[in-house]
This record gives C-alpha cells, structure tokens and sequence, in this order.
C-alpha cells in the first residue's frame, strides 16, 4: 500500500478509502476587511497558506480522490446559535452581527463563502457546520460512510481550533487523520505549532502530520 513519511511514524493509506477535508477557508476568516481582521488578527498569516493549500485539493482532484469543504456558519435566525458561543469574543462584533461582508458567519452571505481561490467544483462536497467541529449538527459522518472513507487528510483554519478539533472527533470514530502541516494556519503561530506537536504526541495520540509534499509524492506514487 502507499505510504506518506509523517510524524510520529509512517501512514499508509488506501487509495479507496482516503479522501482530503479542508477547514473553514473562508473570507470572512482569510481576506483583508473580514470578521478575523476586524478583530485585530494578521490575515496575512492564513494568505499565506492559500497556493500549498490549492496545490493540496489540486492533487487529490488530479488523483481522483474526494474533497469536502467545511464552512463554520450559522442559520439565519440564529436557531442553532448557543448563547454560550455568540456571547463570547469581541462584544462590539459577534455572529449574527453586520460585517464588511454581510452579517458574521451566517450561511449565504458574501464572508461565509470559501476563498474564490479554493472554491469547491461542482459535486464537491460543502458541509455547512455550527460547530468547531464538522461532526457536530452535520452529515460530515453519513457523507464519510456513503464514500466508504477511513482515512482522512485535513488542511485549513485554524489548526488549534476547527482544525483539531475536527481531527479529535475523526478519532474519536475510528478514522485515521494526517494533518497537512504546511497547508493550515493560526493567527498566532505559536498555537499552530503546539496543535502540531498535540496530534502527533504518544504515538500519534490524535493523528499524523506530514508536509504537502510528502502527501503529493505518496498519492503520485
């Protein structure tokens, strides 16, 4: 079987059972004017990983292999909203709230949307999830089990939050997940790399971790 060279230990994979999952790449999270700038973060950090990230999904299309898309949004009318998440954060900007690209985080407007430069083709999969987790209030598991994937490779933002903790759930449910290192991000680095060492410590606690180019090379292979 393939195999991509990752911390802690090699991870052999299955061309029919592994598919690629990209976090929340997002406007409102990623471009200049957006939720995340608003609130004083350095986008430029999360630009950063847009051509490795496209170069990922470029892959893994040309392989073809599936690719899903997550977006953290919210209905409308805030039902599925829980106070304990909209209350905390910058109180004069919250979920729900008018943006530079429409309200915050709500499905269908403008800052909800995947960068134009990572947008989903016709027949990806677009799984909108209130949660930081994409197992959460979604389908993500039935849509895994109808495409009988196991093993699962993610990328996206930001690692320490929706990024992990989407690995833990796909832990958790017996999928084996490898996290690109070099096509995730934080707006504080430093989070980004303790995430890291946090998924691949005690033998892989939570998963494995590899560069893109470890992962291309195995699916070229």
């Amino acid at each position: 079987m393939p195999v991509i060279h990752a911390r802690p230990f090699d991870f052999t994979f299955e061309r029919a059972t592994i598919g690629l999952v990209v976090i929340d790449m997002q406007r409102d999270f990623i471009e200049p004017g957006g939720f995340g700038a608003s609130l004083g973060n350095d986008v430029s950090l999360l630009q950063a990983i847009i051509p490795t990230t496209r170069r990922l999904i470029q892959g893994f299309r040309d392989a073809g292999l599936p690719v899903i898309h997550t977006r953290e949004c919210h209905r409308p009318d805030l039902s599925d909203l829980p106070p304990a998440k909209r209350d905390r954060g910058s109180p004069s900007m919250r979920i729900g709230d008018p943006g530079p690209m429409g309200r915050i985080l709500i499905a269908g407007e403008p800052g909800a949307d995947i960068i134009p430069e990572l947008a989903p083709l016709p027949g990806e999969y677009v799984i909108d999830k209130p949660g930081k987790g994409a197992f959460y209030g979604t389908d993500f598991g039935g849509h895994l089990q109808r495409l009988a994937l196991r093993q699962l490779v993610f990328a996206g933002v930001t690692t320490e939050v929706c990024v992990q903790t989407t690995m833990r759930e796909a832990n958790d449910r017996g999928y084996d997940g490898l996290l690109a290192t070099d096509a995730t991000e934080s707006y504080f680095p430093a989070f980004r790399d303790a995430a890291i060492e946090m998924i691949v410590a005690q033998g892989g606690i939570v998963g494995w971790a590899a560069p893109t180019d470890a992962i291309l090379e195995a699916l070229n292979a």
